[in-house]
């Protein structure tokens, strides 16, 4: 038997249609959007503005739209819970048995910050401890250099009292068909943060975003990696 739509079936269908088109791109215009789920104008703003007011999208002065809080909120809850944190457990328990040092995950959210989902503490008394659910600035910090793009798959960077005193934090993009989808972190105490230890928690971090972006379906990507371990980066204060 064939049923027919209703008329608010295809409402909640057209509305999905656009939540999809909106996730898709960093920012999107009302053309745009029409044209991506052949939708009049008239009904892409109208529900537009519905998911708008519902905080599902959010529109910038320019009226370009992009993901809203509530989106994207539900959205890092389904992904927390249900794949990355259970799959990133394994690779940053090995990070911190090479480390000995408290290793995060992370993920960007609105506007401009990076949230820590996850924690596995360091096995030292003098620790770096939970700091899951905080938001920090994606400028200016190791965990938004990896986040934006601006650190290489297999690489990572490093940067000293970025997001508290006398804290050195060292961080790896996970990188996925070549997006990054998250990131893992050492935040190390800036005293016991010797040369050696840099390189081996930066070592450890690759090693663990590696196997994480496998895990996550990049076992047959084509990546570029370094023929030997990543170097020290540059610190930056």
């Amino acid at each position: 038997m064939t049923t027919t739509p209703t008329a608010s079936t295809r409402t909640v269908d057209r509305a999905l249609d656009l939540l999809a088109a909106v996730t898709e791109q960093p920012r999107l215009s009302l053309t745009e959007a029409a044209r991506a789920t052949e939708l009049p104008a008239s009904t892409a703003l109208r529900l537009l503005r519905s998911l708008e007011g519902s905080g599902f999208v959010a529109r910038d002065d320019d009226g370009a739209y992009r993901p809203g809080v509530r989106l994207i909120q539900l959205g890092a809850r389904a992904f927390s819970r249900d794949s990355l944190v259970q799959l990133a457990r394994g690779p940053m328990d090995h990070v911190v048995a090479a480390t000995g040092e408290s290793v995060y995950l992370s993920v960007t959210t609105p506007p401009a910050s990076a949230v820590y989902l996850a924690i596995v503490e360091g096995t030292h008394s003098v620790r770096h401890t939970n700091w899951v659910g905080r938001t920090v600035p994606l400028a200016g910090t190791a965990v938004g250099d990896a986040l934006r793009g601006s650190v290489a798959a297999g690489d990572y960077t490093l940067r000293t009292r970025s997001v508290e005193k006398d804290v050195t934090s060292l961080s790896a993009p996970i990188s996925v068909a070549g997006t990054v989808v998250g990131a893992l972190s050492t935040l190390v105490p800036a005293y016991r943060c010797t040369d050696e230890l840099a390189d081996r928690c930066g070592a450890a971090l690759v090693a663990a975003t590696d196997e994480l972006a496998h895990l996550l379906g990049a076992a047959d990507t084509p990546r570029e990696r370094p023929a030997d371990s990543p170097g020290k980066p540059k610190a930056s204060s």
